[in-house]
């Protein structure tokens, strides 16, 4: 599985960019990026552009795991899911609302 760490773009130069941390990253596939983007980083290359209310859930979320991992707890890291209500993907809730109970 692949996990992806938002950052925040500081600076650039063509396709390379440096992030607040101060990693370098390579920006060739987020070509619109521009400094203090949020990017979603994997292996030092920026996957795509985040919104900052979607990196810092994200951010949120990683925070929270590692603290599980460390014999810590979640704390509030999920609280965005907590509190929703699960729902289907449009296309089965379509299915559903259609009257199809099975495949």
């Amino acid at each position: 599985m692949c996990v992806g760490d938002p950052m925040r773009l500081a600076s650039l130069t063509g396709i390379a960019g440096t992030t607040e941390e101060g990693q370098l990253i390579d920006l060739s596939l987020t070509p619109d990026a521009k400094p203090g983007d949020w990017l979603l980083v994997f292996l030092g290359t920026a996957r795509e552009v985040l919104a900052e209310e979607e990196a810092l859930k994200i951010r949120a979320a990683l925070t929270g795991l590692r603290a599980l991992m460390q014999g810590g707890d979640l704390g509030t890291a999920f609280a965005d899911l907590e509190t929703r209500t699960p729902a289907l993907p449009p296309h089965l809730q379509a299915a559903l609302n259609a009257g199809q109970t099975t495949g």
